[in-house]
This record gives structure tokens, C-alpha cells and sequence, in this order.
């Protein structure tokens, strides 16, 4: 197999077809996707609505690419639905000698690590605004075969490149399996199926009893406020049956406080001082501190309600990340959070055992059925205090968490082994790619 120096200038010729926009003419525009994920229509537009007036027509064919972003991997051959479309100056078409590449072999040879590092290094200006040099992109050399012998190097590809994807595919449904596995977990957690009942073991009624009993003395030395009474448990609420020891109740009937933060005027935030948690921070598995922002003693004291202590758990309640929920941990001292994040706080429970009941199917069930408001929608107090909450003995709340433990930690090695097969995977279809496209 002969292979030739060829410069991407050889065989990509730039194409400019300038059009003027007209006011009553509907146009075409594209959208090019970052990591090699295609050029498609992006939408229709009347030219009266299009603010650049000189514009350049796209060629189905034609390689494509963004000045801006084709260090992300934005460009692509352009399919026949985008012929006709209207370009501006920050995308590139290309014409494309057939006669040198191979149109595959070079679509490949664009998803190769070879030819980002290109891009990158085509590129200059400040970092979030680097354009492409086409000086530079255009003189860049590589080797090619003949266009027969690229073909054939195309097709060995795409066969093996089958086989990876189908091995990737499986990976990822065996990565759903187990995160299935946990919900399955937790579901059969809060269903009294996961552990066997000790007869001797206290019912749940007197434990609630004894909550009752703690709430209205912290009332009384007036830590908590006096709230209004939550509503009886009616028979349509219960979704299920529980062991004869265990107990329904509401979740505010468990808690000395539920209730959302605050963020400082005008974001008043420290360099040091107490930690102050976003949404961001709030992550099942505990409280990320990356990005983490800190309030001073000054601006804390006037934040009196947010403040968070160890063993409470913080739970989302707005945004894409709502329904994320962390355990604080139990040597952790003070901090706050904001009013994205709410704070609960159980009496005499294992704070655990009330972390995972949020993290299981029944209670995210609850916190996206129970939203309101437009726009960004949230979760109210008043709905999260109403959350039926199904209550086991304390003992047993101990052994459903020690037993959760276990299962949960072999869920993370099978996850772990099965994200390290995922990645060998993608590193050796990188690699198939590499070696089809190096000379021989």
C-alpha cells in the first residue's frame, strides 16, 4: 500500500457563493454539533428576521466546519437536507477533491484525536474565543493512500468499528441494570423486604410516639417553632403494605425542621468562613465541596433559619437538579445553604435510613409530582412535610442501612468495573481508528 504527503489545501478548496439576504425570501440555516455529531437544519427563517445581510449558500457534499468550535470537534459533510443553506462567515464549506480522499476515510479521519489536536493547534485568541487559523489549517499535511486502497481501510474499519459499538452498547445497558438494581434496593428498603423482623425490636408506633413527645419539648423550650397540624393519612395515600411493627406518617410529623436557605445580598460571599451549599454541591452520594463558597460570621448571623449541622440531610428542591439528596456528614459543625436547597432535619430516626427513603423511587415520586410554579418550577415545604413516610422500628432502621451499605458498595464495584470496560473500549476504538489511518 503507497501513501503520499498530501496538504488539507489539496484537496479542500474554500467556498464562497455569497448571497444577499432578501426580507420576503425564508432561508435555511444550519447547526453544526460539537463532537462529530453531524451538520443538520437548525431552522427557517424570513430574511427580514436574519440581522447579517451577506451570506454565503451551503452545498450538500461540502466539508463544513465552525472557526470557532472546530476544536470541539464542529464540522462535518454536509447531507442533501442542508443544500441551500445559508452560511455566515464563522462557518466554513469546503469543495472536496474526490479524485484525492475518499469522503469516509476523511469523515473518519475527522473523528480521529490526530486531526482535534489540529484544529487546537489551528487555533488562537483568547480562551473561551479562539477562531481557526485556515493559513495554518490549510498547509497541515498528512499521508493518504490511493482513493481504492482508502476504501478498502474504510470498510475494514466500519467492520470492527461495528463490533465496539455493539460491545459500548452493551455496556451502557448493563450500566442502566445497575442503576435499576439500586432502585430496586431501596424500593424493597422501605417495603420492610430487605431484612428479617426482630420480635424483639420496639414497634415504630412508640418510637413515633416518643418523636412526638421530643418535638413538643424542643416546642416548649422553644428551639422549633409550633407549626400547624398536618393533615390524618387517608387510605388512598398509602401505596403500600409495610410489616405489622412498622408505621405510616408524614414526613414533617418526624422533623424538627424542613425548611429552604437564603443567598446573601448580592451574593456576599468570603473567602473563608462557613461553608455555604448550592445545588451544586448537593450530590447523592454527600456534599460535593468543589466550587464550595463561604459566608462570614457577620453575614451568617443575619441568616438565622438556613443554618445546616451534622447528620442533617439537604435535598433539592428547584432545577434540573432537584431530587438530589446528601447526608451531611457526622463531623461536620456549621454552614448554610441556599433557597434552592432544603434542610430536614428528623428526630430520633437514623438520618440515614430518612436519606435513602428520599433517594428511593416512592419519595422521588413525590418530590416530581408535587412541584409548583412556572417557569422554575420547586418544591414547597408544605408538600414536602406531607410526604407519607413509611417508619420501621430504630433497630431495624439500623439493619436495613447496614445491610443497604453492603449491597450499594457492591453496586459501585460492578459499576466501577463496568465504567472501566466502557472506557478500554473507547480507547481501543480510538485506537483501531489511529492505526487504520497511519501508513503502513
Amino acid at each position: 500500500m503507497s501513501w503520499k504527503k498530501y496538504k488539507f489545501g489539496d484537496f479542500l478548496k474554500r467556498s464562497k457563493i455569497t448571497v444577499d439576504i432578501l426580507d420576503d425570501v425564508e432561508y435555511k440555516r444550519v447547526t453544526i454539533k460539537t463532537k462529530h455529531q453531524g451538520v443538520s437544519v437548525r431552522d427557517t427563517e424570513k430574511g427580514k428576521k436574519i440581522g447579517t445581510k451577506k451570506q454565503f449558500i451551503l452545498k450538500s457534499g461540502q466539508f463544513i466546519l465552525s472557526k470557532i468550535d472546530a476544536r470541539y470537534g464542529a464540522f462535518g459533510i454536509a447531507p442533501v437536507d442542508v443544500d441551500g443553506s445559508i452560511i455566515t462567515g464563522n462557518f466554513w464549506a469546503y469543495d472536496v477533491d474526490f479524485s484525492i480522499i475518499n469522503i469516509d476515510w476523511f469523515n473518519q479521519f475527522t473523528n480521529s484525536q490526530d486531526f482535534y489536536n489540529v484544529c487546537e493547534r489551528a487555533s488562537s485568541g483568547i480562551t473561551h474565543r479562539k477562531y481557526l487559523n485556515e493559513n495554518f489549517f490549510l498547509n497541515y499535511e498528512i499521508d493518504l493512500p490511493s482513493v481504492e486502497e482508502q476504501l478498502i481501510i474504510v470498510e475494514s474499519f466500519k467492520s470492527n468499528k461495528k463490533i465496539l459499538s455493539n460491545q459500548s452498547k452493551e455496556l451502557n445497558h448493563q450500566l442502566s441494570f445497575v442503576k435499576q438494581l439500586r432502585q430496586a434496593f431501596l424500593r424493597e428498603a422501605i417495603q420492610g423486604k430487605l431484612v428479617p423482623r426482630d420480635p424483639n425490636d420496639e414497634p415504630a408506633a412508640v418510637l413515633l410516639q416518643k418523636i412526638k413527645s421530643e418535638k413538643e419539648q424542643l416546642i416548649k423550650e422553644k428551639k422549633i417553632k409550633k407549626e400547624k397540624p398536618l393533615p390524618p393519612i387517608s387510605e388512598d395515600e398509602i401505596p403500600f403494605e409495610i410489616p405489622e411493627n412498622w408505621v405510616w406518617c408524614r414526613l414533617g410529623e418526624i422533623s424538627e425542621k424542613i425548611g429552604s436557605g437564603s443567598t446573601p445580598k448580592g451574593s456576599n460571599y468570603s473567602l473563608e468562613g462557613f461553608p455555604f451549599f448550592r445545588s451544586q454541591n448537593v450530590h447523592d452520594s454527600g456534599v460535593n465541596y468543589d466550587d464550595i463558597k463561604y459566608i462570614s460570621a457577620e453575614v451568617q448571623k443575619k441568616m438565622l433559619g438556613t443554618q445546616v449541622i451534622s447528620n442533617d440531610i439537604l435535598l433539592n428542591i428547584t432545577g434540573g437538579s432537584m431530587g438530589r439528596c446528601a447526608l451531611v456528614s457526622s463531623d461536620f459543625e456549621q454552614g448554610n445553604v441556599s433557597q434552592h436547597v432544603s434542610i430536614i432535619r428528623p428526630i430520633l430516626c437514623d438520618n440515614s435510613y430518612i436519606h435513602k427513603l428520599i433517594l428511593s423511587p416512592l419519595f422521588q415520586h413525590y418530590i416530581f409530582s408535587s412541584t409548583t410554579g412556572a417557569g422554575r418550577e420547586g418544591l414547597p415545604k408544605y408538600n414536602l412535610e406531607q410526604f407519607v413516610t413509611p417508619l420501621p422500628p430504630i433497630d431495624e432502621q439500623h439493619r436495613i442501612i447496614t445491610k443497604l451499605d453492603e449491597l450499594m458498595l457492591l453496586c459501585d464495584n460492578l459499576e466501577a468495573s463496568i465504567k472501566e470496560s466502557k472506557a478500554q473500549n473507547e480507547a481501543l476504538l480510538q485506537q483501531v481508528l489511529r492505526e487504520a489511518l497511519e501508513p503502513k
